[in-house]
């Protein structure tokens, strides 16, 4: 599932990129795709694992979340770039802990306004993203440590842009829209925002030939390997209606590696071949 969040909000990227190279094809190619992997291959897998409960459950993960990202890993990662000479990555993760600090605080106001009506609380829905635009260009770091980090990092607010998202989408359906309000603001912050903000450090985003060439690895690994690997460990165990939805996304994931093979060959390119 993670892996599926962070092919969506990278896919949204390098459509963006493409866009600046007049590569239109290209750009809606990967738009699709990042929508297949987010509202297909994400979605499925998150009914599996039963990942969306009801909305109190939904905040608590979310405030659970929030606490980690808040009071320890961004906290570490700061400290880290700070000793390693990043002092640009430093005062991010700062200041992106500071920003989930206060996520938090929303989501346990949400949280006692869902769960004790009586208290008074009302759902906040001042939440508001100040979107980021990401360059093209090589990682801005000079350490492996903080640009893993910083990889990291962007794993862990893609997938919460994910699971807000389907949280949202479930207040929005049982009747909550103001909590729904509260999930998707927070959803885009999480993405246009601080995704954004790590991922123009980390040089995640390159020229579209470049791009195209990491997307078809990944999505060539996760169709010959990952998936099927998956599958046939949810077949052993006798979870047969997981290892059915693994096996049509591998088969999903080399449909998507060929089609974005196409755009390289169109674009008369050729990617390196792995050893």
């Amino acid at each position: 599932m993670k892996g599926e969040a962070l092919a969506n909000v990278t896919y949204r990227a390098y459509a963006k990129q493409a866009d600046k190279e007049n590569l239109p094809d290209v750009a809606a190619l990967y738009r699709r795709t990042a929508h297949t992997e987010l509202r297909e291959h994400l979605t499925e897998q998150a009914k599996l694992i039963g990942q969306v409960g009801d909305n109190a459950a939904n905040l608590r993960d979310s405030t659970s979340g929030e606490s980690y990202e808040a009071t320890t890993m961004y906290k570490k990662f700061a400290e880290q770039a700070k000793a390693d000479g990043d002092q640009e990555a430093a005062r991010l993760f700062s200041e992106v802990g500071q920003d989930e600090a206060k996520h938090r605080e929303k989501f346990l106001q949400a949280q006692k306004a869902i769960t004790d009506p009586s208290s008074g609380a009302t759902i906040p829905t001042d939440v508001r993203a100040k979107p980021v635009e990401i360059q093209a260009g090589a990682p801005k770091v000079s350490s492996s440590r903080t640009l893993e980090n910083l990889r990291t990092a962007m794993k862990g607010e893609a997938f919460a842009y994910a699971k807000y998202t389907l949280y949202g989408d479930k207040a929005r359906e049982t009747g909550q829209p103001r909590l729904a309000r509260l999930f998707h603001r927070t959803a885009a912050v999480e993405r246009t925002e601080h995704f954004a903000e790590h991922a123009n450090l980390a040089g995640a985003v390159r020229d579209t030939g470049t791009n195209l060439c990491a997307t078809i690895k990944g999505e060539t690994y996760e169709g010959t390997q990952m998936y099927p690997d998956y599958a046939r460990q949810a077949s052993a165990a006798g979870d047969t209606e997981a290892a059915d939805v693994l096996n049509g996304t591998a088969k999903d994931e080399l449909k998507h590696a060929k089609a974005f093979s196409g755009q390289v060959s169109k674009l008369g390119k050729q990617c390196p071949t792995s050893s």
